[in-house]
């Protein structure tokens, strides 16, 4: 991307830039759930049952390790969006190196922890002997593969600070082609089950790092990557933990807090279960698509916060805002409306159809109140709160779910599935009501005039 290509976030026309740069990034995460079920398609009909249950019996697990360390691209977005905004190009590149030099660090850290204590960790999420042998296989080689699958993710939240949401598109599109066929030479030519799934999963993941690396090396300006400056930042490294580290923090704990939850599912029996679980991934396409508009306001938000373009703070959160919900209210709503045949991909049993419409009946028709939540988050990280919303998203879409599963839950007349998923929106509303006034809060702490555009840090953030 040449340097008069980058997308000026800063004056004219918010709701054309922020579809430009949110829509590709939606289309990146759909591509890549549909990857992902490429692969559990892949070992479901040519492996068997225990290598199909061997692989997704890890990905709860995956995502516990994964999701604090992925906290930090949003750290390296900000950042990155800040600096540009204030048109301050040595920080900028100081930015860059710390995000990949962070990105090696943790996903070394990673891969050692996940190869080291493999069967350690299963054993402790309860893993089924019958399987255990191979989900520690599956593990160990993927947990290979953290280095290259950090670099990518940091280097995208990179190239998403200058609106560059295309190539990331690009590359993760090459590389998830490139996995589905591995998977199937693999597990289908060379007979190598769940390892053969594993190892096309870590080539992939180190040709989409090997594209974003030689995307950052050939460009033109502050984002150029050079193995001359390839060093770590202290000021950078501390701004980013202190922003990134909370994010991921809530993505750990939102983990467990779904364990809790799995676990009053799984209280219902197996149809309930099987009804769930399909319905949840269903959701899960609806979910990223409004998470793009939440990205989408974190980078606008920060890169104009970064220029001194204060005016336009409330106009970015009504709009990303405004976008997620529509997302929220027109995927959400025609899911549940052609819900039976969605569902009946995942399961043909009418009673297990009929146990994942109930949920979708709650949580996909009012999904729209997630977008909101999840936008006036990204809108007031983008102001460099960091603490704040993760404080609130924990209390309030986590803890008010535990505390009426260990409630009112428990009572006979409420203890239905109807009053477990209700659980979802109820919580969604509440939280995005508490950072909606946090935002307003927050917000006149700022400038109320538009000032010159260098190196505004405020003194009023968490920075």
């Amino acid at each position: 991307m040449r340097e008069d290509d980058k997308m000026d976030m800063t004056t004219g026309s918010i709701l054309p830039k922020l579809l430009k740069l949110s829509l590709p990034l939606m289309l990146s995460s759909v591509l890549q759930l549909l990857f992902n079920a490429a692969d559990i398609i892949v070992v479901g009909n040519f492996a068997g049952d225990n290598s199909l249950a061997a692989v997704g019996s890890t990905a709860s697990l995956v995502n516990l390790m994964t999701n604090l360390f992925l906290g930090l691209s949003t750290g390296a977005n900000v950042l990155a969006s800040h600096y540009l905004g204030a048109n301050d190009s040595v920080r900028v590149s100081k930015t860059v190196h710390t995000a990949i030099m962070m990105s090696v660090i943790s996903g070394l850290i990673l891969t050692v922890v996940g190869c080291l204590f493999a069967d350690d960790l299963l054993l402790l999420m309860q893993n089924p002997p019958e399987v255990l042998e191979l989900s520690a296989l599956y593990l160990r080689i993927y947990f290979t593969g953290m280095t290259a699958m950090m670099i990518y993710n940091l280097g995208s939240s990179i190239l998403r600070a200058k609106g560059d949401t295309k190539r990331p598109l690009l590359y993760l599109t090459l590389s998830g082609v490139v996995n589905v066929v591995l998977n199937l030479i693999f597990v289908i030519l060379f007979k190598m089950d769940v390892a053969g799934v594993a190892l096309a999963t870590v080539i992939s993941q180190c040709m989409s790092a090997v594209l974003i690396i030689r995307c950052l090396m050939k460009e033109t300006d502050a984002f150029r990557f050079e193995l001359s400056k390839f060093r770590l930042d202290g000021a950078t490294v501390a701004k980013m933990l202190k922003i990134g580290l909370p994010a991921g923090f809530q993505g750990v704990l939102f983990s467990l807090s779904n364990v809790v939850i799995q676990a009053s599912v799984n209280g219902f029996g197996s149809i309930v279960m099987a009804g769930s679980a399909a319905a949840s991934s269903i959701e899960g396409f609806i979910w990223v698509s409004m998470n793009a508009f939440s990205q989408g306001a974190l980078t606008f938000t920060s890169t104009n916060i970064g220029a001194g373009k204060y005016s336009r703070i409330n106009r970015i959160a009504v709009v990303s805002c405004s976008c997620a919900a529509a997302a929220g209210l027109i995927f959400g709503n025609l899911a549940f409306l052609f819900g039976r045949p969605l569902l009946s991909i995942y399961d043909t049993r009418p009673d297990v159809i009929e146990a994942g419409l109930v949920r979708m009946s709650l949580v996909c028709t009012m999904y729209c109140t997630c977008g909101l939540m999840d936008c006036i988050v990204g809108s007031i990280r983008g102001m460099q709160y960091a603490v704040t919303p993760t404080i609130v998203s924990l209390l309030g879409a986590c803890g008010l779910r535990i505390l009426w599963i260990f409630t009112g839950f428990q009572l006979e007349e409420f203890h239905t599935e109807f009053w477990l998923f209700i659980s979802y929106p109820a919580s969604w509303i509440i939280t995005f009501l508490v950072h909606f006034v946090c935002f307003i809060f927050m917000r006149r702490r700022l400038p109320k005039k538009d000032a010159a555009g260098e190196n505004n840090a405020l003194p009023g953030t968490e920075w």
